[in-house]
């Protein structure tokens, strides 16, 4: 009989022990998930906005190894961003890069591309004319369209907000002041009443 009770007093021990080890467990592993979003980085359309205000592009700084701005820009490229929020009316962007090369892209806020092309497929001689917006504004904008409609790039798209990245090639040191005046000279701003007719 004693010693059903002390195997009794150690399988209640063991037990006890056992909740108690689970219980352990299981806040390090909420604590665990919970802390995961703080080491994560952060996405490229949260730390854009540390390089200047939205509705502009901002001159990115220099790629280097280990002091990326971005995850994997080139380092043979400037580079430019603009962040943007459609509800803040159909985004125009413009720029006028000189050759021998340059791409923009569109990004949704999760950094997907949602649109892309470079200087030999704009179709309008190198010069970058696009008007970014959502269905809605874009039915709305058919009802008075701006001047000069017909020569952009007209960009229609279910994403509320991202941003644009514009990337030239910097390979030649005689005309990288030249490069850089026509970056910062890039417009990328909500359309106003004013350019529309």
């Amino acid at each position: 009989m004693i010693r059903a009770r002390l195997k009794s007093l150690h399988l209640s021990r063991f037990a006890l022990v056992m909740l108690a080890g689970l219980f352990l467990g299981g806040i390090i592993h909420i604590a665990t998930v919970m802390g995961i979003p703080g080491q994560v980085p952060q996405s490229a359309h949260a730390r854009i906005a540390a390089f200047g205000p939205d509705g502009r592009f901002n001159m990115l700084p220099a790629s280097r190894a280990g002091a990326e701005p971005l995850p994997m820009l080139d380092p043979t490229m400037l580079h430019a961003t603009c962040r943007f929020a459609l509800a803040d009316g159909p985004l125009m962007i413009e720029a006028a890069l000189p050759p021998p090369f340059w791409s923009f892209a569109l990004f949704n806020a999760k950094g997907e591309a949602i649109y892309s092309l470079n200087d030999r497929t704009s179709g309008n001689g190198g010069r970058l004319e696009a008007l970014v917006l959502s269905s809605e504004q874009l039915a709305i904008l058919r009802e008075n369209p701006p001047i000069g409609l017909e020569d952009m790039i007209v960009i229609e798209t279910d994403e509320t907000s991202g941003y644009a990245l514009l990337r030239a090639f910097d390979g030649d040191p005689l005309a990288h002041q030249a490069l850089v005046e026509a970056m910062d000279a890039a417009t990328c701003r909500p359309l106003d009443s004013d350019s529309q007719g």
